[in-house]
């Protein structure tokens, strides 16, 4: 998700209000003229200058978080080979500028490890190709195309931010090389927070309300009518048991990473793949229910919240002056909804 602010050189301050469920979109929309409301005078968009630029990125192709039974995919540590161009030194520091905090999620991904040798959840070079190709897109954009930023990492130019998992900041790594051309002036800080108080993914961990409000849904997803019909006939396809606790969330893991990377896959994860997926969609939407706003406030709301903050701050007329930072936002839901990763 990438949200512009632009003031107006002659007239009042505009403000731009983002949503996170019309990403995808949000690129298309901020090109397109927007028409105005019912007597409002149209703005002149050559008038306009941009302010910042809020980049939310998810991480790269990786591998599973956790295996299948009977699992076919081998996960050789030739996919960990770094590709040259993505190479770009970094240094990885606690919100205030000290101390990395400690990562008990890359722990945690490291007591699994999959038949080849990789660990679950490892960014792999599929993966670093791909941030680094986002991040060749981004220098057309705000580097070529719109003079935005200079053509080399300048400190106090842009601000990184990012989850305290390794392939995310790997991720990141990948994408400043790709936007800078791996050339900096000054030394990459990317800051994190504590795994206890980290907003940038719904923190189920360490949220007692929200995991009190979602306890048990996972499980409950499974036994709702049509899931529980299809998850059967895939688990009987692939030989697993019925109480073995693997639900389509699992099986859409396993399947993406297979796919991407070009892994020989089960050949009942192929055939069923397409209702593999969808029946993911809808276990991730029966855990965070539409109606239940109090848990979607707590899962996202922080995390939004700190987008818009930034939005309201760089139009604020008492915002110091200068070329205001830019913020390139690594985001990382949790594993089990994936749309931006723990």
């Amino acid at each position: 998700m990438i949200t512009r602010v632009f003031s107006v050189r002659v007239w009042a301050p505009v403000g731009v209000l983002t949503s996170l469920a019309y990403c995808v979109h949000q690129r298309r929309v901020a090109r397109a003229e927007t028409p105005g409301l019912p007597g409002q005078r149209p703005v002149d968009r050559s008038l306009l200058e941009l302010k910042m630029v809020q980049v939310v990125f998810r991480h790269g192709a990786r591998s599973p978080l956790k295996p299948l039974p009977r699992e076919q995919a081998e996960w050789n540590l030739q996919l960990l080979e770094v590709p040259p161009q993505t190479q770009f030194d970094y240094t990885v520091t606690n919100l205030a500028g000290g101390l990395k905090p400690h990562s008990p999620l890359d722990s945690q991904y490291r007591k699994t490890v999959l038949k080849g040798g990789m660990f679950a959840g490892q960014l792999t070079n599929v993966g670093m190709q791909q941030m680094f190709a986002l991040g060749q897109r981004l220098r057309k954009s705000y580097v070529e195309d719109i003079p935005f930023l200079s053509p080399t990492f300048n400190p106090l130019e842009v601000f990184v931010r990012s989850t305290n998992i390794y392939r995310n900041l790997e991720s990141t790594r990948c994408l400043l090389a790709g936007l800078f051309q791996s050339q900096k002036e000054g030394p990459i800080v990317i800051h994190t927070d504590e795994a206890s108080s980290e907003v940038l993914y719904p923190n189920y961990q360490n949220c007692w309300s929200l995991q009190e409000r979602t306890r048990g849904r996972r499980q409950a997803a499974c036994l709702q009518p049509g899931i529980s019909e299809d998850l059967q006939k895939v688990k009987e396809g692939m030989g697993i048991a019925s109480n073995d606790g693997v639900d389509f969330l699992s099986l859409f893991d396993n399947a993406a990473a297979e796919q991407v990377h070009s892994l020989p896959s089960c050949p009942t994860l192929r055939r069923f793949a397409q209702m593999i997926e969808q029946r993911a969609v809808d276990t991730a939407l029966y855990i965070m229910q539409r109606e239940d706003r109090e848990s979607l406030q707590m899962a996202v709301g922080p995390f939004l919240h700190i987008l818009e903050s930034n939005l309201r701050k760089v139009m604020d007329p008492a915002t110091a002056p200068g070329k205001t930072r830019s913020r390139c936002q690594k985001d990382a839901l949790t594993s089990s909804v994936h749309w931006t990763s723990s």
